[in-house]
């Protein structure tokens, strides 16, 4: 399949998935061998007749949907972000959870694919929070919509490619060698639970002081999607409490409540009129 046949089938897919194509520019690739492995198992020719066969198959949707996936993920992404967390969001967010007497802190992390993100907020705790805050624990609920990426969360094992951002101080004591690979510690993945969720169908419930939704919502998703699933993320946020995008993202205009952390751009303070 020629690129932009791909293009032109994508720009008029993505839309009737509330998807945008500006998400997939750099990743179209990615999909479109997707789409081709597809096509060639179903028989098809070329992307007018994948047209075709969606508009008589509606059950095919929901496949597509799921070729569009794109799960990139390591310990520590956006360095900067994970930094300014651990020294500063995490110890702010939790000095208030105890003012409050709060007894658990709460963070869910949206997209969470095969668990790096989650993991690394928990790690960044142990950096940031935990020898401050002896009765404060932790709880961080991690969702995602792939079954199998799940399944390799909950495993807890790790190739070395995945560690490779991660502090020294934080890589050395966290993960165990196993058959090749790095197992995090039974102690930093108890506080992790892993829901099989869409975000755009459903959501854990809160009140959270944290939420990571990064490279997901506001790269992916339409205008209108990102417009109706911020609400339900503030619903979610205690006062006072963190949301985290992606290095790339911006936030729907306008975005009532949130204001920019000192800091990264891509953490944001929610406080509720």
């Amino acid at each position: 399949m020629r690129t932009e046949d791909c293009t032109r089938f994508l720009q008029w897919a993505l839309p009737r998935l509330g998807l945008r194509w500006a998400g997939f520019r750099k990743v179209r690739k990615t999909v479109c061998k997707r789409i081709s492995a597809r096509m060639r198992n179903l028989g098809l020719p070329d992307t007018a007749a994948y047209r075709a066969f969606l508009e008589a198959n509606p059950a095919e949707w929901p496949r597509l949907d799921a070729m569009c996936r794109i799960p990139i993920s390591r310990f520590w992404r956006d360095r900067a972000v994970f930094d300014a967390l651990a020294s500063d969001v995490l110890p702010n967010l939790a000095t208030a959870a105890a003012q409050r007497g709060q007894k658990t802190f709460r963070a869910w992390s949206a997209g969470a694919a095969s668990g790096e993100e989650p993991y690394s907020l928990r790690l960044a705790w142990s950096l940031a929070a935990e020898p401050g805050f002896p009765g404060l624990d932790i709880e961080i609920v991690a969702t995602e919509i792939d079954a199998n990426l799940l399944a390799r969360a909950e495993a807890g094992l790790y190739g070395r490619g995945s560690l490779k951002d991660l502090p020294p101080e934080l890589n050395d004591g966290a993960f165990r060698p196993s058959n090749g690979l790095f197992e995090l510690r039974d102690a930093l993945r108890r506080d992790v639970s892993f829901l099989n969720q869409d975000i755009r169908e459903e959501m854990p419930e809160g009140p959270f002081d944290a939420i990571l939704c990064r490279n997901l919502v506001f790269t992916y998703f339409d205008a209108a999607t990102q417009a109706a699933l911020l609400p339900r993320l503030a619903q979610r946020l205690r006062p006072g409490g963190a949301l985290v995008i992606g290095a790339h993202e911006r936030l729907p205009d306008p975005a009532p409540g949130f204001a920019p952390w000192d800091g990264p751009k891509e953490i944001y303070r929610f406080s509720p009129s």
